[in-house]
């Protein structure tokens, strides 16, 4: 089998670049070990994130750094066997977490922010996938009074973003959402961001998207992406019915990018943020029409097509350690606070893997030392967001297009 370009990932990130590719006259192949959008784009909150214009930045207050030290938080935990072994990355997280660095990171990651809902717009149309998005925004909401006024201070700081949005007190919130919990035992406020399109089904949509690549002619190939290997001038993967040959090769493996790169001699400073989810049931007489983010115990509550899922923050552990059940659980205890939850759909909770980099922006680009092979992986929590922004920049920089944005920031080099 010959192509023109062989990408290796299925995801949400590889199926929007083959796609950029494919309305660029280019043959493309998708090789993965299971079936497109299984994987991280599988499992996270579903948010199209049009309001996230500063990166999540590594906490820098002794406060802060001493609540997460005590490792009882819902938003981040640890495993204390682990943590160690990504002491490297979380140092230079830290250092590029800086106000300078982070504002250098918000630059960078701009203009992918905003393309990313009309990227998407333009294969939601195409795949016939209107019935998964929808346009109602989410809510950042907080129980502590204090601190969502100081959310509302924080505000004059994403003035010149331009984002839409409205500050909801109790009234508001139960007006927009009369299921939610306010008051006292619940949400004290909360700001409603406009600009963000949601999704019901995230696993759903990306294999809308794939199945639009088929339609028009792209090719799906369930191999074991790892395999690739190149002759100097062009790249192969195994496959049960033969060699698939290709003078270009993608690797947007996700979390599985970092021990691909490593056979091939970049050493980047790659790390897994794992997260976990869970559905759960609602009351016949109670509905979640809006996600809310529970901005001081770090979960998302989103409607989707199987339940209220219920997704964790932050958990350094062993990639390769099973799904637990620890951080879940102390998000869920906060989250029946807030909306009345009923009995969880499944027995264990999804785990997923979240590829990140220390500058908090991915990589996509060429690889420097070999001839015809592209990066384009390390979205950390924006893959959705940023997987049709990111691809049709890529492409555009394979096929020799002027980018829509400048590609610097995101390039391998600044690692090497």
């Amino acid at each position: 089998m010959k192509a023109d370009v062989i990408v290796l990932g299925a995801g949400i990130v590889g199926v929007s670049l083959a796609l950029h590719l494919q309305e660029r006259g280019r043959d493309v192949v998708l090789v993965d070990r299971t079936g497109p959008g299984e994987g991280t784009s599988f499992g996270n909150a579903g948010l199209i994130e049009r309001a996230s214009v500063i990166p999540y930045a590594f906490p820098r207050g002794l406060a802060s750094l001493a609540r997460y030290a005590l490792n009882r938080s819902s938003d981040v935990r640890y495993d204390p066997r682990y943590i160690w072994r990504v002491a490297p990355f979380l140092f230079r997280y830290w250092r590029h977490s800086s106000p300078r660095r982070l504002a250098l990171a918000t630059q960078a990651m701009l203009p992918l922010i905003e393309a990313s809902v009309a990227e998407h717009d333009h294969f939601i149309t195409a795949a016939g996938a209107g019935d998964l998005v929808h346009a109602g925004g989410w809510l950042a909401g907080w129980r502590t009074p204090a601190k969502f006024e100081a959310a509302q201070r924080d505000l004059a700081d994403l003035a010149e973003y331009g984002l839409a949005h409205d500050i909801l007190d109790a009234a508001g919130i139960g007006a927009l959402e009369p299921s939610l919990r306010t008051g006292r035992e619940g949400l004290a406020g909360a700001i409603h961001w406009r600009d963000p399109k949601t999704v019901s089904d995230p696993g759903a949509l990306t294999r809308r998207y794939a199945a639009l690549f088929e339609r028009r002619g792209g090719r799906i190939a369930i191999a074991d992406a790892a395999t690739v290997e190149t002759t100097g001038r062009s790249w192969t993967v195994g496959l049960a019915q033969g060699p698939l040959e290709a003078p270009q090769a993608v690797v947007a493996l996700g979390p599985q990018s970092g021990a691909l790169l490593k056979r091939f001699g970049y050493s980047i400073p790659f790390a897994v943020k794992r997260g976990h989810h869970r559905h759960y049931r609602l009351p016949p007489d109670h509905v979640l029409r809006t996600p809310i983010v529970d901005e001081e115990a770090g979960f998302v509550l989103a409607p989707m097509t199987k339940g209220i899922r219920l997704t964790t923050g932050i958990e350094f552990a062993d990639p390769a350690a099973p799904a637990n059940a620890i951080q879940i659980g102390r998000a869920e205890a906060v989250a029946r606070r807030l909306l009345p939850l009923g009995e969880p759909v499944e027995e264990t909770p999804w785990l997923g893997l979240r590829p990140c980099l220390p500058d908090m922006r991915p990589i996509i680009g060429p690889a420097p030392r070999h001839p015809g092979l592209w990066f384009d992986f390390g979205h950390a929590h924006h893959g959705l967001t940023l997987g049709p922004a990111s691809g049709r920049l890529l492409a555009e920089l394979m096929t020799g297009e002027t980018p829509f944005a400048d590609p610097a920031p995101y390039r391998c080099e600044r690692f090497l």
